[in-house]
């Protein structure tokens, strides 16, 4: 029985996508929102670029870059633990990779589309039912109005559910082998083992296939990962106390405002309503104004 590594560590994703054109122009077949009579036939491989990250995601995610035969680009990642700036991230590869296209004096008629297909084993948007979100420049009022140029794509993980879908055969199929291959996978499922393109890649995640380097690397990326998870957990925790904290000195302040405004109220009831007995007695608006601090209008009006 085969024994499976996980596919979305750096060496095994790059190992599958980086390295076999034909498995990477599947996959952005399936996930990419193509136009009819657009799908990628051909690509070649571009090197990666050393783009800026912060210490916290810079061990923990992995991209594959590629043109297609025609110009359009493609950015493939996979981002294992959500960041705040991951989407800021993203669009700055993709503009970075829109605008290095032409020269000087070009023609920005040349320009062609770039793709980012962004996978993330997290949830970032805990609201939305759907694992699948798709960004692209569109007018405010008028969706049907579109600049063309940028399209960021990115795919919730932990959120897919096989059974959520009856078509798109390849979507669902990629998608269940980022989500039910791993070491812990005893038999792989019979769906990933009769396509011909989920097949080879199972092949190319079979251990026996890795040298010693290459598992030291797989190992190492996943201690980061537990490393990083930890030290997410510990921010979002301390985040959380420091909000709660915020929140509950708020309510403090507000309740001892409203304390102080009440008991205010109280006290000037208290002295309107003696204003009004005093009246009542016959005394006059300036002996009243004298005993209890109200105005002459106030008086007046009782």
């Amino acid at each position: 029985m085969a024994k499976y590594l996980d596919p979305k560590a750096d060496v095994t994703f790059k190992k599958v996508f980086g390295e076999h054109k034909n498995l990477v122009i599947s996959l952005l077949n399936a996930l990419l929102p193509l136009d009819e009579g657009k799908k990628v036939e051909s690509i070649e491989y571009l090197p990666p670029e050393l783009v800026p990250r912060t210490p916290i995601d810079k061990d923990t995610s992995v991209d594959v870059r590629c043109e297609e035969t025609g110009g359009r680009k493609f950015i493939v990642e996979m981002q294992m633990n959500w960041t705040t700036n991951f989407k800021q991230r993203v669009l700055f590869n993709a503009s970075k990779a829109y605008i290095r296209q032409i020269g000087v004096g070009d023609d920005y008629e040349s320009l062609q589309p770039v793709y980012s297909l962004n996978l993330v084993n997290d949830t970032f948007e805990p609201d939305i039912e759907d694992y699948y979100h798709y960004y692209r420049l569109v007018h405010y009022l008028h969706s049907d109005k579109l600049l063309e140029g940028l399209h960021l794509v990115f795919v919730e993980l932990p959120k897919f559910k096989a059974r959520n879908l009856t078509e798109k055969k390849m979507q669902v199929l990629w998608l269940r082998f980022h989500t039910e291959i791993g070491e812990t996978t005893k038999e792989a499922p019979a769906a990933l083992i009769e396509n011909p393109q989920t097949s080879q890649a199972l092949g190319i995640l079979e251990e026996s296939a890795f040298n010693e380097a290459e598992l030291y690397q797989y190992e190492r990326f996943w201690d980061v990962i537990s490393s990083q998870k930890t030290l997410f957990g510990d921010i979002r925790r301390e985040a959380q106390k420091r909000i709660d904290a915020a929140i509950a000195e708020r309510n403090a302040a507000t309740a001892e405002r409203d304390a102080a405004t009440a008991e205010r109220d109280a006290a000037t009831e208290r002295l309107r309503q003696t204003a009004l007995n005093l009246k009542r007695m016959g005394l006059t608006v300036e002996q009243i104004s004298a005993a209890t601090g109200l105005s002459a209008d106030e008086i007046t009006s009782l």
